[in-house]
């Protein structure tokens, strides 16, 4: 199995007895390759993603600024130097989120063109969380040239067409757990009609955890259970949708090899 958990916070406290052991489940469940997406605490999160990578070879990390948390001030040097380290392979998550609106909107554009003129500097593609944002997210980034690092969708939550219309400026889309809860059928079809090249899989770990593990924990072993509906989805076997999207995800991720 060559299976990749492309989005997951695996500093998060929920992981702070058991961090290594969750990784080695990982490991054994054919999890090859980790993101560990560091955002939170402003750049405390960042730093903290980066410790776990540099102590993990499977394990690689992102930098980022959440939109929940873009009325907080940053070292912009620092955060330039943190997206510099060698085993930051992306911006983000970043973006824009109007359902939650837990930070102020000038403060959420702010922050999001700051990280694609970012992405742009240390060439390295965007991790973009959208929730009620999606025309205003595919809007930033048109207008600021993100094309030209692409990057995710995380927790994709549009239509097919506006897959589509992602895939035409170098972005990828990615599905949680989200895939396999029972009442999920109208992902799971728009999940069908979305090109598999253009797919990851991930847990967005500690949350969204997929059947049949849901009310727990989710932790990055699992990502198994959404590259399985995945396959049945596509009529594949789940081994070739793990080297599918594994594949996907070293192409936009280049540098996590």
């Amino acid at each position: 199995m060559n299976l990749t958990d492309s989005h997951t916070h695996l500093d998060s406290e929920s992981f702070d007895s058991d961090r290594d052991a969750c990784v080695e489940r990982a490991m054994k469940a054919g999890v090859a390759r980790m993101l560990s997406v560091g955002t939170g605490d402003g750049l405390a999160g960042a730093q903290r993603a980066i410790a776990l990578a540099e102590k993990h070879p499977c394990v690689w990390a992102s930098v980022g600024v959440h939109p929940h948390d873009a009325a907080h001030e940053i070292d912009p040097l620092l955060f330039e130097k943190l997206a510099s380290h060698p085993k930051v392979v992306a911006i983000g998550e970043t973006g824009l989120d109007f359902y939650r609106d837990w930070a102020p909107v000038d403060k959420q554009y702010e922050k999001f063109e700051m990280q694609i003129e970012l992405a742009k500097r240390v060439r390295k593609p965007l991790i973009i969380h959208s929730r009620s944002a999606g025309s205003e997210c595919i809007t930033m980034l048109t207008s600021k040239g993100a094309e030209t690092v692409g990057g995710v969708f995380h927790c994709f939550a549009e239509n097919a067409e506006f897959a589509k219309r992602l895939w035409e400026i170098g972005f990828y889309v990615s599905f949680p757990g989200l895939l396999t809860f029972k009442k999920a059928e109208e992902v799971r079809a728009i999940c069908a009609a979305i090109p598999l090249e253009q797919i990851l899989v991930e847990t967005d770990a500690p949350f969204l955890a997929p059947e049949p593990h849901r009310g727990k924990r989710c932790e990055p072993a699992f990502v198994a259970e959404t590259a399985k509906r995945l396959a049945a989805i596509k009529g594949l076997s789940l081994e070739e949708v793990a080297e599918i999207t594994t594949q996907n995800t070293l192409k936009l991720f280049s540098t996590m090899r």
